[in-house]
């Protein structure tokens, strides 16, 4: 077995980790019962390019339960538990290539090790590993049978692709499942965000300016939760029906050049490039506090800072101290990529189950329904996302009520009216 991680001796605490994400997964474990019965996934090399985490840990578990044989590599340099990334290999038997800090060199030689193996299936985050395939790989889609997208940044490249029509084989976006939007999104993104924030600055969000840049789920998590702890929010739109909602919603809404004046924590959320530029640092107060929660780090326009700063420095664990010219200070935290993994852990492993339980079952209805498809972008099956929920719910022991059979006759027809 292939492998390339930080340490192995790691594994131990890693395997324990994992044990404790388990617990709070219980849709997963359903569906893992389910998948070593059948083994739906049976001979099907799966290579997952995804955050490296106790989560993601019994994700892949659960797809070699189900017959597959997984290859799983880092979907971000940052993001990478080195402890689970070890028991994935020692304990799992599971092919990883992650090292949390790995350079961009390393990052893309791991995204092409787990591409080694006679890929039938993709699973992205990002969708890096589908990039690679398309641009320098191409000749390994003659085997692939479909794919699946875990994220909102990665279903934009991926319809990009299919617009173009050069998209090479279809692929399930999970990130436009409710049960996994409405929830990772919104819930996970929020709370893990903002412990992101904490652990590597400790400042007090309460009082302070709280600027979102985005307002679509992510965004939303982050201001209800910013909010929550007592801060005063700023939301930075584009869209007027986003904003229109953050108004709605009793946020405070404006342009970024105004912002940036008076904000104290800036929070970028896109999905976009360059949303915070030379043009808001130079404005911006001194000591302010910048963080990505967006999956790539292009939302900060990092190479303008830099030029703007005549030094450095390394202040706290992922707090990087840019001073500018003018002797003002901005922090930058986690060079830039998503905070909530880079200084802490990511969503809790309770909103994670329905994202991951999303993904294995779009793993085994590609494997199931493959030949029907085309090379497109395909929701998942409303069906399989009410099942997700309806699990979730009873994994929570949470009963709730069904129609009588009068309520569906009175739904389905015309007739009966008032």
């Amino acid at each position: 077995m292939k492998y390339d991680v930080k340490d192995l001796k790691l594994a131990k605490k890693g395997k324990l980790r994992i044990e404790w994400a388990n617990e709070y997964m219980k849709v997963l474990q359903l569906i893992r019962k389910h998948f070593k019965a059948e083994k739906p996934l049976k001979g099907l090399n799966v290579a997952c390019c995804l955050h490296v985490t106790t989560e993601t840990a019994n994700l892949a578990l659960t797809l070699k339960e189900g017959g597959a044989n997984v290859f799983v590599c880092a979907s971000n340099p940052l993001s990478t538990q080195d402890d689970v990334a070890a028991s994935m290999v020692k304990d799992m038997g599971i092919s990883t290539f992650a090292i949390k800090g790995e350079d961009n060199k390393t990052y893309y030689k791991h995204i092409e090790s787990v591409l080694e193996a006679d890929i039938h299936v993709t699973m992205d985050d990002g969708a890096d590993l589908v990039s690679m395939i398309h641009k320098t790989k191409k000749h390994l889609a003659e085997n692939i049978i479909g794919g699946t997208e875990e994220t909102t940044t990665g279903v934009i490249r991926l319809r990009s692709l299919e617009r173009q029509g050069l998209l090479m084989y279809p692929i399930i976006a999970v990130n436009d499942a409710s049960t996994k939007h409405l929830f990772d999104n919104r819930y996970g993104t929020g709370q893990s965000t903002l412990d992101g924030i904490i652990r590597a600055t400790n400042v007090l969000v309460c009082g302070s300016n709280f600027v979102v840049c985005g307002y679509g789920w992510c965004g939303r998590g982050v201001a209800m939760r910013a909010r929550g702890m007592g801060a005063n929010v700023i939301i930075i739109e584009i869209d007027p029906m986003k904003a229109l909602e953050a108004v709605m919603d009793g946020y405070s809404v404006m342009p970024l050049k105004k912002a940036a004046g008076i904000g104290d924590v800036f929070v970028t959320l896109t999905g976009d490039i360059n949303v915070i530029r030379k043009e808001h640092f130079e404005v911006m107060k001194d000591g302010a506090i910048v963080a990505n929660s967006g999956h790539f780090n292009v939302e900060l326009d990092i190479p303008a800072l830099e030029k703007m700063s005549k030094g450095k420095r390394m202040v706290r664990e992922f707090v990087e101290e840019y001073t500018l010219k003018s002797g003002k200070r901005i922090n930058l935290l986690g060079e830039g990529r998503l905070i909530n993994l880079a200084a802490a852990e990511g969503h809790p492993a309770s909103v994670m189950d329905m994202s991951f339980a999303n993904q294995a079952l779009s793993c085994e209805y590609m494997a199931k329904n493959y030949k029907k498809l085309e090379s497109k972008v395909y929701k998942v099956p409303d069906l399989l996302d009410k099942n997700i929920a309806k699990l979730k719910l009873e994994s929570l022991g949470i009963d709730i009520d069904t129609l009588t059979k009068e309520q569906k006759e009175y739904l389905d027809s015309w007739e009966i009216g008032t």
